[in-house]
């Protein structure tokens, strides 16, 4: 006997009243609407109704369903939840009820298939599944059935692997075609749904337990040209069975795949109780806003707001005469990107005086006991003239090639000098005098080496700043013969295109040594110094070859196996700064003493093979995946292998495409200043080294995972840095927004940058607002420019993700550029911008940690104003914004997905929520603006780049002290998102195969779009108010 089918909540009569006002075709079929309010009166009278009643209309629908094409539609639209709420214990009318549905579905494809899922229908088709399979023997025709459907609706179930294992499916379809493997017209949907089953790696493992592997070969092995199709189905269920864990990944809103191993490796343990993570209490999901803290010590705030009482009378407008105000004055043109002419056109702007800010009062004594203290909004630096001053005279060395210094504003050109073979070594001795009225800066090195410069000293007042080593491949002596010393040397010269506007590498210094680290830097790494482009060529995602991974294992083992051939040397240990390498012998010299950089230890194993050990976070003991360094003494033609021991995550993008950067200084000097993704024979793999207890959260026999690659070096003797993604330090954020500061027309863009906030390190936090200037000062003008609705912006949580700052620099460049668009959407909304929230462990080259050892995104509930600063300041904002009734229309947290390609978003939804778990009748009476999802969708329909597939609006418990859900929930903003951006590339649309479009999408296009996409169309909207674009 059959258990009764789930109920699904049938319609009330106002439905049906409205279902025939939007489908008039239904009214004059009165055969089907007969048949589905029978079945209605069934759904509620279960028990006093005869199963041949049953019996006979979903018969008689069925047949309409097969007959009637007319009504695919309808039956689509309207019948779906009587059909599939009948109570029934007989057979007949529950295979009439799956062949209903599967018609619907499989004409209606996957739209259908998906509202199905998002009905319950899922764990009801389980509870059926498991129901009938303890009839002995089950129903052929209804196992038949039941697979067909769930085969139709498992890949449109996200949750659908998880579903099936809570529920205690899973080796229900395993026995049946261990028991019928002659049947195939019984075992081809059974393989289908196992081959869903298999998408969720826990499943996997647990079905190759029980010896699915072995049955597929049972059924691939007889191979025959009749059962082709069945052959194809087996072969997909055992490729999906063999397939690693790279598509599982925890839909969290801000990489939270990488939160703890413990929390990875006991997915099956956790995944068993998912739907107790998932907010079910409607009371709790509800925004509501909570300022958390009095009025009086929110007001502290108002100095970051000054657009709001300003009466502009002190500024430079473009016009101070009043004029009529125009209510059509913002409508937006057509998007229009940005090219590299326009970029320059802004920078012509530069000698244009920024506008000077009113000083903010400084906060009284009393105060000062009760709340951080905040800093006097930024002055323009009086010194700034020095650093753009360049040196006209260029100081020829002798005996060696040197790298001059003097760049000339506007245009990177770095001149590269050799002069006559007078000594047997060649010294470094580049130098750089920079003549101004208060500073004298020299970069001087005297260490010898043969072919290799050592580092140069830059000698600063006060402090010590140093770049890194640049080393060189010796002279043609034949060339050297011609030249003369100090007079007539080649000179080969570097021309960087005049393509970055906001780089200035004397400004980049000056920045660097007011920047504070604990490990007090005092060098500074070429790319960051020199700067960056894109390459001007594509970068497809790296294809694996076959058996590489079994090969690096190997390899190893041999370790173990002949340990008289390992040289075991250590060749750079931060944690011993006296130990010294040796100048000679061929071996390779690594750094990473510098912002951001990241490396704790090298070991030498063979002649071209080193284990690497990356740092922690700080006052942590473990994330270890952000690397930064630099690698000098090399010789081309040669494979190096490197190996990263001691990473943490169970999988990664390595494994699956994805490249470590390298940047070459030779390469750069050479007109090719841009990362390359580079290495072979790359894979991702768990090692023979141990983790301590403490450093797996108190589990003991935990594993590190190995990074491996093979690097050929192009150049002899050359400087190269080696990095995770696109590195983006603090000083560099500082540098841009000081050159966005200098550049901008004051009579058109009103830019502001604050300090928010001191760091734990003493380091600044910036906030910038970013808006259109009023017209004039007349009344309406500047009442209009206060009532233009906020938008929040943030980046950079994590330290390691450093693509939310590039897109965040993207974003900063389009707001700020001549682009008609970009003016449109200063006029019509003030951006305020916290574009790095975690200074401190930016600097320090953390992965996701701020000072505190914790992570900043899971602190926004309840933050600390002496432990997490930014993140207390950035919610006072918040808070202000809410308390004075100018609650920002979008807040979105940028950050970086380690573990999925593509861009994708995460929000809040109380509807959505309720769906993934078993209470999904509640859902029905919830009313929810879906105007949560009209930024993503946008975003789908424009950028090639956005997965609306990967985007999710679920509010867990686990995620409720994040930026997206507090926002949401305490200061009742809708649209609050957390915009992910892979590290890795695309699988999907135009950029499918380029690999280096992460940083093209950052600089380009997300100048136009990424931003641009919250303005709402003017035919739309006539009015700007924030209840007219959230209705879009």
């Amino acid at each position: 006997m059959l258990r009764p089918l789930g109920k699904w909540v049938g319609l009330d009569k106002s439905t049906y009243q409205w279902q025939a006002e939007t489908f008039p075709c239904l009214t004059n079929n009165s055969r089907i609407v007969g048949l589905l309010a029978q079945l209605e009166k069934i759904n509620s009278e279960s028990l006093l109704v005869e199963a041949d009643t049953a019996r006979y209309v979903t018969s008689k629908i069925l047949h309409l369903a097969q007959s009637q094409g007319l009504i695919y539609k309808d039956l689509g639209e309207i019948g779906r939840e009587e059909m599939v709420s009948g109570n029934t214990r007989d057979l007949q009318t529950t295979l009439n009820i799956l062949n209903i549905l599967i018609e619907l579905v499989s004409v209606g494809g996957g739209r259908k298939a998906s509202v199905l899922v998002s009905k319950g229908g899922t764990q009801i088709l389980l509870q059926l599944l498991l129901s009938a399979s303890k009839d002995s023997p089950p129903n052929e025709e209804l196992m038949v059935q039941l697979h067909f459907l769930l085969a139709k609706i498992g890949p449109k179930d996200k949750k659908f692997g998880v579903k099936a294992r809570i529920s205690g499916t899973l080796n229900i379809s395993l026995n049946l075609v261990k028991q019928n493997l002659q049947n195939h017209r019984l075992i081809l949907p059974c393989l289908q749904v196992l081959r869903v089953y298999s998408a969720n790696s826990v499943n996997a493992v647990s079905l190759g337990k029980n010896g699915v592997v072995e049955l597929m070969f049972k059924i691939i092995g007889p191979f025959s040209k009749k059962n082709t199709g069945l052959m194809k189905v087996a072969l997909d269920t055992l490729a999906a069975l063999l397939k690693s864990m790279d598509d599982v990944v925890d839909e969290s809103d801000d990489n939270d795949d990488i939160e703890t191993e413990s929390e990875i490796e006991n997915e099956d343990k956790d995944q068993l109780f998912k739907n107790d993570d998932i907010e079910t209490d409607i009371n709790k999901l509800k925004p509501r806003q909570e300022l958390g803290r009095p009025i009086e010590e929110l007001k502290m705030y108002e100095q970051f707001f000054p657009e709001l009482a300003d009466n502009f009378k002190d500024y430079d407008l473009v016009s101070k005469e009043p004029k009529p105000f125009a209510s059509d004055a913002n409508l937006g043109g057509p998007i229009v990107v940005p090219t590299a002419g326009e970029e320059q056109s802004v920078e012509a702007n530069h000698s244009v005086k920024g506008i000077t800010m009113k000083e903010s009062n400084h906060l009284q004594a009393g105060e000062c006991n009760k709340r951080p203290a905040f800093l006097d909004l930024p002055k323009k630096d009086s010194n700034k003239d020095n650093i753009q001053q360049q040196s006209d005279q260029k100081k020829l060395l002798s005996s060696c090639q040197c790298l001059s210094y003097e760049i000339v504003k506007g245009l990177d050109r770095i001149t590269l000098q050799n002069t006559s073979k007078n000594e047997q070594y060649y010294k470094t001795g580049c130098v750089t005098k920079k003549e101004s009225k208060t500073s004298l800066t020299s970069l001087t090195c005297n260490k010898p080496c043969q072919h290799v410069s050592s580092c140069g000293s830059v000698l600063f007042e006060g402090r010590s700043v140093q770049l890194g080593k640049l080393c060189f491949t010796g002279v043609d002596p034949e060339e050297e013969d011609d030249s003369s010393s100090h007079s007539s040397g080649e000179q080969v010269m570097l021309e960087v295109p005049d393509i970055l506007p906001l780089h200035d590498p004397d400004l980049y210094i000056e920045i660097v040594k007011n920047t504070k680290s604990v490990p007090e830097y005092s060098e500074v790494a070429y790319p960051d110094y020199f700067g960056h482009i894109p390459p001007p060529f594509k970068e497809p995602i790296l294809e694996r070859p076959y058996g590489v991974q079994r090969t690096k294992i190997s390899q190893d083992i041999e370790r173990l196996i002949h340990q008289n051939d390992i040289i075991d040397r250590i060749m750079y240990d931060l944690d011993n700064p006296s130990y010294s390498v040796p100048e000679e012998g061929e071996f390779l010299k690594f750094n990473s003493k510098f912002e951001s950089g990241n490396l704790r230890k090298v070991i030498q194993i063979r002649k071209n093979e080193y284990d690497l050990i990356l740092n922690s976070d700080i006052n942590s003991n473990h994330y270890h995946q952000w690397f930064y360094f630099e690698v000098s003494g090399m010789r081309p033609g040669i494979g190096y292998r490197f190996n990263i021991i001691n990473c943490e995550k169970s999988n990664s993008q390595f494994n699956y495409g994805m490249q470590p950067l390298m940047y070459s200084v030779q390469e750069a000097l050479n007109s090719r200043p841009w990362w390359t993704r580079v290495g072979t024979d790359i894979c991702y793999y768990k090692n023979h080294f141990a983790r301590s207890s403490i450093a797996a959260g108190g589990q003991k026999g935990k594993s590190y995972y190995t990074i491996t690659f093979t690097v050929n070096f192009p150049h002899k003797d050359d400087v190269c840095y080696f990095a995770y993604h696109y590195p983006y330090t603090y000083s560099t954020l500082r540098m841009h927004l000081q050159k966005l500061e200098s550049m901008h027309n004051p009579q058109q863009i009103y830019f502001r940058q604050d300090m928010l906030c001191e760091t734990l390190s003493g380091n600044s936090c910036p906030l910038v607002t970013i808006t259109a200037m009023p017209e004039s000062n007349y009344y309406e003008h500047i009442c209009q420019f206060r009532n233009r609705p906020y938008i929040f912006l943030s980046a950079r949580v994590h330290p390691g993700e450093t693509n939310a700052s590039w897109v965040m620099k993207g974003t900063l460049e389009y707001l700020m550029s001549n682009n008609p668009t970009a003016q449109s959407l200063r006029e019509s909304y003030i951006f305020k911008i916290v574009p790095m929230l975690n200074p401190d462990g930016v600097i320090n080259g953390n992965h996701r940690c701020s000072l505190s050892g914790e992570d900043l995104n899971r602190q926004w509930q309840n933050p600390n104003p002496d432990l997490h600063p930014t993140i207390y300041h950035a919610k006072g904002l918040l808070q202000y914004l809410a308390a004075i009734k100018h609650l920002p229309l979008v807040y979105c947290d940028y950050h970086g997905h380690s573990r999925k390609k593509n861009v994708f978003m995460y929000g809040c939804s109380i509807k959505e929520t309720v769906w993934h778990t078993n209470v999904s009748a509640a859902s029905c009476d919830l009313i929810e603006d879906l105007g949560y999802r009209t930024l993503p969708k946008i975003l789908s329909q424009i950028a090639p780049t956005f997965s609306m597939s990967s985007c999710s609006f679920v509010v867990e418990k686990s995620k409720e002290s994040t930026a997206r859900v507090v926002v949401w929930r305490e200061i009742g903003v809708q649209r609050s998102y957390t915009m992910e951006s892979t590290l890795c590339g695309c699988d999907q649309g135009k950029y499918k195969l380029p690999n280096n479009q992460q940083l093209n999408i950052a600089k380009k296009y997300n100048q136009s779009k990424i931003v641009d996409d919250l303005k709402p169309s003017p035919s739309s909207f006539p009015s700007h108010s924030a209840s007219n674009i959230a209705a879009g």
